[in-house]
């Protein structure tokens, strides 16, 4: 593959001296122009690699803040149509920052996986993390992504040894996304000590940056993890934020960008001193 906004802003923060700020917002919560608003804020509160959640009703991975932000999006009538279109409009005034959706593969099956990437590609996204096709089946979309000009990104984890390190960074592209703990999404904090020797670990193997999630919510957390990782991945405290934020009837206020953007300002600090 040529160099992508992905490689390009990983290269860009290295040369910084500091980890890429990866942000996660789930697409169409709490609602499709709320979430098109925080998206479009992301980049100038300090977001250099943007995740946007692909709603689905069996978020088998995720913990409690993102299973109801998904029920927030698919309750407000979130689709793979409009997930697409929240990144054409993002890019009519972003060209710089990487969008990587991230889900699952049923809502893309269904669609068609050579059909979607050409959807994504043409929408202005740069990668996937799609966390239930194992290596085994990159045949399905993980090949047709890279073709079509896509970085696929896959996940490393506590349990994934050095046997089976080699499986999963074959095709792997963009970044290696570690995952810091064993569990879902937003229940535990990450240990920056093994996170340190997982991440050397994975780049014994790999030229890619490693990026880590799961279990980072603050700025400290974000600067410890910060010191060995490439990346830093910050998704459930983020949705958290949009949650607390809404009025007593789940709707979404004057406080809501502002909720998600300050934190991520925070935590953009956070990573700035991380070495």
């Amino acid at each position: 593959m040529t160099e992508t906004r992905i490689d390009r802003r990983f290269k860009a923060c290295a040369e910084k001296g500091r980890p890429a700020l990866v942000t996660f917002i789930t697409a169409g919560d709490p609602d499709l122009a709320t979430s098109q608003a925080i998206l479009e804020a992301l980049p100038a509160a300090g977001a250099d690699v943007i995740e946007l959640g692909m709603p689905f009703s069996d978020p088998m991975a995720e913990g409690v803040p993102i299973q109801r932000a998904t029920q927030r999006a698919l309750a407000g009538g979130q689709t793979m149509n409009r997930t697409l279109d929240m990144v054409r409009k993002f890019r009519q005034s972003d060209q710089d920052t990487p969008i990587i959706l991230m889900g699952y593969y049923n809502p893309i099956y269904v669609r068609g996986p050579e059909a979607f990437v050409a959807e994504a590609r043409d929408a202005g996204v740069d990668g996937l993390i799609i966390v239930d096709i194992p290596p085994e089946a990159d045949d399905e979309l993980c090949i047709p992504a890279m073709k079509g000009g896509l970085n696929f990104i896959r996940l490393a984890t506590p349990t994934t040894d050095d046997r089976r390190l080699p499986a999963v960074l074959k095709n792997t592209s963009g970044f290696v996304y570690y995952v810091s703990i064993t569990g879902i999404t937003g229940t535990a904090s990450a240990d920056p000590e093994r996170v340190a020797a997982a991440v050397g670990r994975i780049k014994a193997h790999t030229d890619l940056p490693v990026a880590v999630g799961f279990g980072v919510k603050t700025a400290d957390q974000a600067a410890e993890i910060g010191r060995n990782a490439d990346g830093v991945v910050v998704g459930s405290v983020l949705v958290e934020a949009i949650r607390e934020s809404l009025d007593a009837s789940g709707k979404a206020t004057d406080r809501t960008v502002a909720a998600v953007t300050d934190l991520v300002s925070s935590l953009a600090g956070g990573v700035a001193r991380a070495r």
